[in-house]
């Protein structure tokens, strides 16, 4: 009988995004573990399931990968929170905001770890593009304040810092959460009983 050659296999098709996509997420439970400085190229390409000359393809070195994760976070983060807002204006989006860092708890301890490792007073990574998200929130609270859905006694920027830290504090901080409450922040005991809390402390808030 003739020898016949075996057929081989097609080599598998690269799928850039999808490469991409898990080098961000790698990168994002690495940086939240041990901070910029702490966090290893090798680990986050091993995590990945790629490696280091990939890794380096697209994003170029280790800030370019701290920079990309950063815009991919924030972008996502946005869009979640803005496809989930309530219809009623009157409705308190604070256990929105806790239940999106409940899910993202990476993202928290990265900002955390930023905190640690930024002097004061020095622009942190997309530094431009996240004081735009946060005049354009500012915006929302001072226009809920002229139609008297929030109250106008207090600046808009007060009212935001007040609404980020009351939504961010627990999964920053969750060791403190947890002495205080007796469980952690990721249990859905927690969750839910701060949620509630949330809800009616948003109260003080209206006018």
């Amino acid at each position: 009988m003739p020898n016949r050659k075996k057929k081989q296999a097609p080599a598998a098709t690269r799928n850039p995004v999808r490469t991409r996509e898990r080098i961000l997420a790698a990168a994002l439970q690495e940086f939240a573990a041990h901070g910029f400085a702490g966090a290893r190229v090798d680990t986050i390409a091993q995590r990945a399931g790629s490696n280091k000359r990939m890794l380096y393809h697209y994003f170029h070195d280790k800030s370019g990968l701290f920079r990309a994760v950063i815009q991919h976070k924030i972008s996502t983060r946005v869009a979640s929170v803005e496809a989930q807002l309530p219809d009623n204006e009157l409705n308190s989006n604070m256990p929105l905001w806790f239940k999106q860092n409940c899910v993202d708890a990476d993202w928290v301890r990265l900002l955390a770890w930023e905190s640690l490792q930024t002097q004061d007073n020095k622009p942190v990574c997309e530094d431009a593009e996240r004081r735009r998200l946060t005049a354009l929130a500012q915006a929302k609270i001072k226009d809920k304040q002229v139609k008297k859905i929030l109250r106008n006694d207090v600046s808009a920027v007060h009212l935001l810092l007040a609404k980020v830290s009351l939504t961010m504090f627990p999964l920053a901080m969750p060791q403190i959460a947890r002495i205080i409450m007796g469980c952690s922040p990721q249990s859905p005991k927690f969750q839910r009983e701060y949620a509630r809390f949330l809800e009616t402390i948003s109260a003080a808030f209206r006018p």
